[in-house]
């Protein structure tokens, strides 16, 4: 019985291993595709070269803590893709047959913003994006790219890019932001059309707080700083 049951086990673990290399084969392929069609160096330059690109030394250390704490907490500790978040996205998605859950990492992120964006993604190009964000972190340090994810970002209210959208909504450069403004734009990229501060407000009042929550869980606040944020009329 129980020689028999080591051989089910391999036969399923023969069968996942297989599908898992035809489906890691699909997703280098078609990263190979869209490198060919736009390279890393290409892309990034579409937005570097903007003239108001914010460097990584220009944003207030708050808001790069409020999106590290929101979007990828384990970012500037770890070397490569979020392997527990991707085995869970990618189970879920095998489970409902479509992309249901992301489980990204920032340079993920980036990777989907600059290839996929307005594409019908399904499991290759989520495959691809972790091929495209390793050539990414190749080519760039993790400040680089965390830069390069606040400037492409879409902020709601028709701001592009953290420093527009610290002097639009707020009057102020982006390396002058409060802890509150930090986390408030911080979270209006998840859902701009959403979360714009002209119609969506109290929502984002709502995911605001969800941020300072992840900073504070994730020791960037006190709870003296923490409560101050949440009293901030912004």
């Amino acid at each position: 019985m129980k020689k028999r049951i080591r051989e089910l086990l391999f036969v399923i673990l023969t069968a996942v291993c297989a599908v898992a290399v035809v489906l890691l084969g699909k997703g280098y392929i078609r990263s190979v595709q869209v490198q060919e069609n736009l390279p890393v160096e290409k892309a990034v330059t579409v937005y570097t070269s903007g003239k108001d690109y914010v460097s990584f030394e220009e944003l207030d250390p708050d808001f790069v803590h409020a999106v590290v704490a929101v979007e990828d907490k384990r970012y500037f500790e770890r070397s490569g893709p979020d392997f527990i978040a991707m085995c869970r996205a990618i189970y879920k998605n095998l489970l409902y047959k479509r992309p249901v859950e992301g489980g990204s990492t920032i340079p993920q992120q980036i990777a989907k913003n600059l290839w996929f964006v307005g594409t019908e993604r399904g499991l290759d190009e989520k495959i691809a994006e972790v091929f495209l964000m390793g050539k990414l972190q190749d080519k760039y340090t993790k400040e680089e790219l965390l830069a390069l994810y606040a400037n492409m970002n879409y902020y709601g209210d028709g701001y592009w890019g953290i420093g527009q959208a610290s002097r639009g909504y707020y009057s102020t450069g982006p390396d002058q932001l409060s802890v509150a403004q930090a986390a408030m734009l911080a979270g209006i990229p998840n859902a701009p059309g959403i979360y714009q501060l002209s119609t969506g407000h109290d929502l984002a009042v709502q995911r605001q707080r969800k941020v300072l929550q992840r900073m504070l869980a994730e020791g960037y606040l006190t709870e003296a700083e923490y409560q101050e944020a949440l009293n901030e009329a912004v």
